[in-house]
């Protein structure tokens, strides 16, 4: 057989390669061998057919929390990110440098799901509510970190800081450990994630002017301290600002930082998300969040064309963190795809403090695609 899988009849969305249409994709030794509007079915093993339904290259989510078991936040990647369409996740900072090598041993090496991951700036990581990761400043340890780091490169890929005062940072460690993440950063020529929110400053104009290209600001539509909208309502400068300079502007939604009014007034005034994430852990597993499609399904309401809103889960953040033989499926890429059918009805959408709105149509994962293999648990 020429090939090992043969997604057959689907439209293809591939916003990496500007593709919008009818396209068959072939894989063979696990990665994409063709792509066109005939290929035969008497060539492959095994044929999906897709005909009515929407074909992507197999989602990025740039915000989970995959240590299941060990964090209190963490979920399995395999039965909530890859079951559902995310083959690639982003875990943003649930392990510090204390417990990377488990979190690498019994996650990253373990599981189906492609897994990267940032380094928490504390190096306990997220291991309790109880007691907030950066309670103590000298978690913030950056010699950790940058040892960390060079021992795992090929998955270990930015630093993740979270800010919020008093459950998670002291005020003993105030905005100190957002300096540290920008120096270990730095050290190691890669980027920060920030998660913002009630941080100990004055707003967000003080994050923002620690951050550059390449760097990510999570949880941009929440409507705590330190958001991108000021007291008016407005896209603050400093936002507009960064932007322009390459920041990333991450969903992130959460249980707590996707708000439906915040979003809606920073897309009104030109404030476009550059990806969007789930923020994925125990409390927003069983909704608000349930899914990156979900997430999809809402930035779909809110008035993304389709293609935009793929692009944002694809080529985007593919992009962001520098492994663009992911998020698409052009020649040679990594055989992961994904096949989402189109219901149409009335279906309700929760922002992070279950605000209901009432959407019309909602993609539903049919088929995923790993390394050229059809993953069980989906069809």
């Amino acid at each position: 057989m020429l090939y090992d899988l043969l997604i057959r009849g689907g439209t293809l969305i591939d916003p990496a390669q500007g593709i919008h249409g009818e396209r068959d994709v072939a894989f063979a030794n696990g990665v994409v061998a063709g792509t066109g509007e005939d290929l035969q079915e008497a060539e492959a093993e095994t044929v999906v057919d897709a005909r009515g339904r929407i074909v992507t290259p197999g989602l990025i989510d740039l915000h989970v929390h995959a240590f299941e078991g060990v964090s209190y936040f963490g979920v399995g990647p395999d039965a909530t990110c890859l079951a559902k369409g995310a083959t690639t996740v982003l875990d943003a900072g649930t392990a510090g440098a204390d417990i990377f090598p488990g979190f690498r041993k019994f996650v990253i090496d373990a599981c189906r799901t492609r897994v990267f991951a940032l380094l928490n700036i504390s190096s306990p990581g997220m291991l309790t509510r109880d007691i907030g990761e950066l309670e103590n400043p000298d978690h913030a340890n950056v010699k950790k970190v940058c040892k960390s780091m060079e021992e795992h490169p090929d998955v270990i890929l930015g630093v993740k800081v979270r800010l919020t005062k008093n459950n998670i940072v002291s005020e003993r460690a105030g905005i100190e450990p957002l300096y540290r993440a920008r120096e270990a950063a730095d050290a190691t020529g890669t980027f920060i994630m920030v998660h913002p929110q009630s941080a100990w400053c004055e707003s967000i104009d003080d994050v923002m002017a620690v951050m550059g290209e390449r760097d990510i600001l999570t949880h941009c539509f929440h409507d705590h301290p330190c958001g991108v909208l000021d007291e008016q309502g407005q896209v603050r400068d400093s936002v507009r600002d960064a932007a322009e300079r390459g920041v990333i502007f991450d969903v992130g939604h959460g249980s707590g930082s996707f708000v439906w009014e915040v979003a809606e007034r920073a897309l009104d005034q030109g404030l476009i998300p550059h990806t969007l994430s789930t923020d994925l852990h125990t409390g927003s597993l069983n909704g608000p969040v349930y899914d990156l499609a979900t997430v999809v399904d809402k930035f779909l309401y809110l008035g993304m064309s389709l293609e935009d809103a793929i692009a944002r889960v694809t080529s985007a953040p593919a992009q962001a963190i520098r492994q663009e033989s992911l998020g698409t499926l052009s020649v040679g890429s990594a055989g992961d795809a994904a096949v989402f059918e189109i219901q149409e009805g009335e279906f309700e959408l929760q922002d992070s403090p279950r605000k209901t709105r009432t959407a019309n149509r909602k993609l539903v994962p049919v088929a995923v695609v790993k390394g050229g293999c059809l993953c069980p648990g989906v069809m």
